[in-house]
């Protein structure tokens, strides 16, 4: 596996996982405009050529925001989640982030596991976030960045 910068030649396979993955996807455009904003840090799990997950951050130093996490489900239980998250914690440092935040939905258990691993502590709930299906989310802090 490689983990290396998304780039807009990604973006295809990326809005693929997007529409098996969430009930709201983001559309190629949006992966578009993030990615020509310097204050963002998005990156790519590939397994022989091929997109298996990505994650990125949106940020204005010190703090940042993570907004997409996804590994399609077929790769799903190998660790690519937190590989891609480590690499990303790591580019947020080196880009002057201190501090990241996030939502994830309540019932996703798997997924605020894996942020408690990394050291992400939940510290409040933001009521009906979520719609299809409305679901509340947890909302996480990793401050500081280890």
């Amino acid at each position: 596996m490689v983990i290396r910068r998304m780039t807009e030649a990604d973006l295809a396979q990326i809005c693929t996982i997007e529409m098996e993955i969430f009930s709201e996807p983001w559309r190629e455009e949006d992966f578009n405009q993030v990615l020509k904003d310097t204050n963002n840090g998005y990156l790519v799990a590939e397994v022989q050529g091929q997109i298996v997950g990505y994650c990125g951050y949106w940020g204005i130093p010190p703090e940042g925001y993570i907004y997409n996490v996804a590994v399609k489900k077929e790769f799903r239980r190998q660790q690519i989640a937190y590989q891609l998250l480590g690499a990303l914690l790591e580019m947020a440092k080196e880009n002057g982030i201190h501090a990241l935040t996030l939502e994830v939905r309540y019932s996703n258990t798997p997924a605020i596991h894996l942020y408690k691993r990394l050291g992400f502590v939940e510290v409040g709930i933001r009521k009906d976030f979520y719609s299809k299906p409305t679901e509340d989310a947890v909302i996480m802090w990793l401050n500081p960045i280890q």
